[in-house]
């Protein structure tokens, strides 16, 4: 048994301290707001992000951050990547000196191009064999309902990424270990840009053939981009890769597929905002990111392209489709 402490009550974090805690751990879940920290030790719920789920009595709430730290073997971060920044700099002095510390946002931070792997190790002071990322076809709510699934915990240090995979391992959830941090985040964080266009064609009422040549395609863009920045090309064959975007582009409870649809309406990103409860879907934020840095790199992702241009050039979904299929034709 280990110490776990999950930074983030929402969706996805009170799912994972599930995970830890019904794999036999001791897990304090850090929620911003009081009140929310205060329900879910009352009632066993975090019924703002995860109705209906019974939470284990091994996991424990509070909104104080050094008391969600003390003493924690392994801290997982599970905020938006684009306030990583922010609350790493608000909880670096309570970081225990030797936590296994594991980032599960997917996301570019937005002007330093920065992974999130890279931004903990900047904020903290952290070695990069003490950081590990976690990501894969993970769906919040299929296993919150303990639905079968699998996972990466990818780590430069494979011991630590031993660790953590033995401290999420259950009868519902199975962790991989993976050396190729740089691959598992690209993956992570470029399919969610590839799912909002796969939410785009799906408003169109597109059919699989679309779905299936935007999946495919959009792998091989993550790939070049991947392997250009020092990733291994085989993890984007793997749970981190293509497992990851076709979760993620293929399930109605995916935001970014669900924001895509919105957007295929003629919504603008603030209008598509009430389609994900008011939050941004994070492939949005990520588009520019990764649009960018694919051309500095030299890089050719048209998909990104083209969903960037509609997020924030204001381009029409149906003008950038017509732009995709026009492209100069050559060998795949």
């Amino acid at each position: 048994m280990v110490n776990v402490s999950v930074m983030g009550a929402g969706s996805w974090g009170t799912t994972l301290a599930k995970v830890f805690a019904d794999a036999g751990n001791a897990v304090v879940l850090w929620a911003r707001r009081a009140e929310l920290a205060s329900a879910i030790n009352a009632t066993r719920e975090n019924a703002d992000y995860l109705p209906g789920v019974a939470l284990p009595a091994a996991v424990s709430s509070t909104p104080d951050p050094q008391l969600a730290l003390e003493g924690a073997d392994i801290v997982v971060f599970a905020v938006p990547s684009q306030t990583m920044r922010e609350n790493l700099t608000a909880w670096r002095d309570y970081l225990p000196a030797d936590a296994t510390l594991v980032s599960i946002s997917k996301g570019i931070e937005k002007g330093t191009h920065l992974r999130m792997s890279q931004i903990i190790g900047e904020i903290t002071g952290a070695d990069q064999e003490r950081i590990a990322v976690l990501t894969g076809p993970n769906l919040a709510r299929e296993v919150a309902e303990e639905q079968p699934a699998a996972t990466v915990i990818a780590c430069a240090n494979l011991n630590r990424a031993k660790l953590v995979q033995a401290a999420c391992a259950t009868g519902y959830m199975r962790p991989y270990t993976n050396a190729d941090v740089v691959g598992a985040e690209f993956g992570g964080a470029c399919k969610n840009v590839i799912a909002l266009a796969c939410g785009m064609s799906a408003g169109l009422n597109l059919g699989s053939n679309t779905q299936a040549t935007l999946i495919t395609r959009g792998l091989a863009e993550i790939t070049r981009l991947g392997v250009e920045l020092g990733a291994d090309p085989r993890t984007f064959a793997g749970l981190a890769g293509m497992g990851d975007l076709v979760a993620t582009c293929t399930s109605p409870l995916s935001r970014n597929r669900t924001f895509g649809a919105a957007l295929s309406d003629g919504a603008s990103v603030e209008e598509a905002k009430k389609a994900t409860k008011g939050q941004v879907a994070e492939g949005v934020i990520s588009s520019q990111s990764i649009h960018q840095l694919a051309e500095e790199a030299g890089v050719d992702m048209p998909i990104t392209a083209a969903v960037h241009a509609v997020c924030h050039e204001g381009a029409g979904v149906k003008d950038v489709i017509v732009a995709l299929m026009g492209r100069s034709k050559k060998s795949e």
